[in-house]
C-alpha cells in the first residue's frame, strides 16, 4: 500500500466528513479537456449570504511522455498563479515543483521551489519561499510507512528570525478495510484522533475527536457515513456533539454532469435562521 504525503495522511476520513457537503453557497464548475493534454477549468462560487461571486479560470497542460505539467490560474480578484511540475527529474520518484504568484494591482509577487521524493515506504517534500522579505521559510514534511503503520512529521523554519514557526506529527495504521490516525498539530496544542471504516462496497463510516487546548477544555466529536444507493447516486450524513447535523446528496444526472445538494442544520435551534444549504453543479467533458 502506497505511503501518502503528509497532507493526505487522513484523507479517507477528511473526505468522508468534509467533501460533498456544499454549504452556504452555490457552485458551478466546468471542465473541458482536449486531445493534446490541455484541461480548462472554470469555477464560480456565489455566497448565499453576501451574494459575492468568486471565480477563477485554470488551464493545465500535461506532457505525460516527459513528465511535465504546466498550470496557470487567473482569479477574479486579479491574482495570477503559475506552476511547473517535472516528474522523475533526477531519478524515479523525484519531482521538481516551481510555483509563482503575482497581483498586478498591488505589485506583489511570490515564488516557491520544492522537491518531492516518493518511494514505496517514504513520501518526503520540502519547499522554500524564494522572494520572502522577512527571510525564507523552509517547509518540510515526511511520512514513512511499513506494513500499514504510518509515521509523519511536518515542520516550518524561518531563516530570518531563526525560529521554527510550525511543527506537527501524525501516527496511523492503514489497511484496505479501515484506517486509524492521530495528529498533534499547532505546536502540540491541537489534537485529533480519527477512525475510518469501509464496512462494505456501499457503506463507509468514520468518526473524529478533536481537542484544541488553546481554545477550550471540551472535546469535539463528529461521526459520519456515506451510503452508495447505485452507480450514479450516494448520500452522506454527519453529526457532532454540538447538535450540528450535515446532510449531502450527490447524483450523476448523465455522463459528465453531476449535482450535489447539502445542508447543515442546528438541531438545538431548529426554529432559528441559523441553518445553511448549498448546491454544486459540475460539468465535465
Amino acid at each position: 500500500m502506497a505511503v501518502p504525503n503528509y497532507s493526505d495522511f487522513s484523507k479517507d476520513l477528511n473526505d468522508l466528513l468534509s467533501k460533498d457537503f456544499p454549504l452556504g453557497n452555490a457552485k458551478l464548475e466546468i471542465n473541458q479537456s482536449t486531445s493534446n493534454g490541455i484541461k480548462v477549468t472554470v469555477n464560480n462560487i456565489k455566497d448565499s449570504t453576501t451574494g459575492k461571486i468568486v471565480s477563477d479560470l485554470k488551464t493545465k497542460y500535461t506532457d505525460k511522455a516527459n513528465g511535465v505539467t504546466l498550470t496557470n490560474t487567473y482569479h477574479a480578484s486579479n491574482v495570477l498563479t503559475a506552476q511547473v511540475e517535472v516528474q522523475d527529474l533526477i531519478s524515479q520518484g523525484f519531482k521538481l515543483d516551481l510555483h509563482g504568484a503575482m497581483r498586478p494591482s498591488a505589485g506583489t509577487t511570490s515564488a516557491k521551489a520544492g522537491l518531492e521524493l516518493k518511494q514505496a515506504n517514504v513520501f518526503a517534500r520540502s519547499s522554500i519561499d524564494l522572494l520572502a522579505k522577512t527571510g525564507a521559510t523552509i517547509h518540510t514534511d515526511v511520512v514513512v510507512g511499513s506494513e500499514g503503520l504510518l509515521l509523519g512529521g511536518d515542520v516550518a523554519y524561518n531563516s530570518g528570525d531563526s525560529t521554527i514557526h510550525r511543527y506537527n506529527v501524525a501516527v496511523g495504521y492503514k489497511t484496505p478495510e479501515y484506517t486509524l490516525g492521530f495528529h498533534a498539530s499547532k505546536k502540540f496544542t491541537h489534537f485529533t484522533a480519527g477512525y475510518f471504516h469501509n464496512i462494505s462496497p456501499k457503506l463507509q463510516v468514520g468518526s473524529r475527536a478533536t481537542w484544541d487546548q488553546a481554545a477550550t477544555s471540551h472535546v469535539a466529536i463528529e461521526v459520519g457515513s456515506k451510503y452508495i444507493l447505485d452507480k450514479a447516486t450516494f448520500i452522506k450524513s454527519k453529526v457532532n456533539n454540538f447538535g450540528i447535523l450535515g446532510l449531502g446528496y450527490t447524483q450523476v444526472l448523465r455522463p459528465g454532469v453531476k449535482v450535489s445538494l447539502g445542508g447543515s442544520f442546528d438541531t438545538t435551534r431548529l426554529h432559528e435562521n441559523v441553518h445553511k444549504v448549498g448546491m454544486t453543479f459540475v460539468f465535465d467533458n
